[in-house]
């Protein structure tokens, strides 16, 4: 079911600059508040994103989100914003991901910072647990998307040091990353635990961020 948050006859999406896909769980967004911070940060074409969209984002989370959602209440929430600065909204089914291996995971994580280079913050992220640290990859001057700021707090909360690694994701293609565990943080799929390197410190964080989630049901 599509949900279009702009109703003009003559509105005409044009060709998408920015995509963003958040989880919802029970037609609400848990990390709303997370995710507009990351979307105040976020670029189209070397310039920051207007006030009046993130008011018009807020503004249509609040207002529309609940009916928008009624047909996937756990789906996902996509918004685009075109080269034009137009933005438009729409809530779909939410596909589970299936390729998990450290290899896929991997994939998805470059992909995304290749993203962060153009607009300033990476949807998804990889994550290495090793040496009894938390290692984060992500460019030092990238912004945190709304998982993964959830994903650091919840981290520290739990006692568990995190530091950022921009070598961590070019270490992984090399084959040359020290790991014991690897999990992807996205604002769609969460926190998805590498099937092939998979340990007790993801599944915390895993388990934290389903808290969150079963908390809006």
């Amino acid at each position: 079911m599509d949900m279009p948050l702009e109703t003009s006859d003559s509105f005409r999406l044009g060709t998408p600059e920015l995509v963003c896909r958040w989880r919802l769980s029970n037609s609400r967004l848990p990390l709303e508040n997370r995710h507009l911070r990351a979307l105040s940060q976020r670029l189209v074409r070397g310039a920051s994103l207007g006030a009046g969209l993130l008011s018009w984002a807020k503004q249509h989370i609040e207002w529309t989100l609940a009916d928008g959602a009624a047909a996937y209440p756990d789906g996902v929430l996509m918004l685009v914003v075109d080269d034009a600065g137009q933005a438009a909204m729409t809530v779909g089914p939410y596909e589970e991901l299936h390729a998990t291996k450290l290899a896929h995971l991997v994939g998805r994580a470059q992909t995304a910072r290749s993203e962060a280079r153009e607009t300033g913050v990476a949807p998804e992220s990889l994550w290495v647990w090793h040496d009894e640290c938390l290692y984060w990859g992500i460019d030092e001057d990238a912004h945190a998307s709304g998982a993964a700021s959830l994903i650091e707090d919840l981290a520290r909360t739990l006692g568990t040091p995190v530091e950022r690694s921009t070598q961590l994701l070019d270490d992984a293609r090399a084959g040359v990353l020290d790991v014991d565990e690897a999990f992807l943080v996205s604002d769609e799929h969460g926190v998805v635990l590498a099937r092939d390197h998979a340990g007790e410190e993801g599944r915390r964080l895993r388990d934290g961020y389903r808290t969150l989630l079963a908390r809006t049901q």
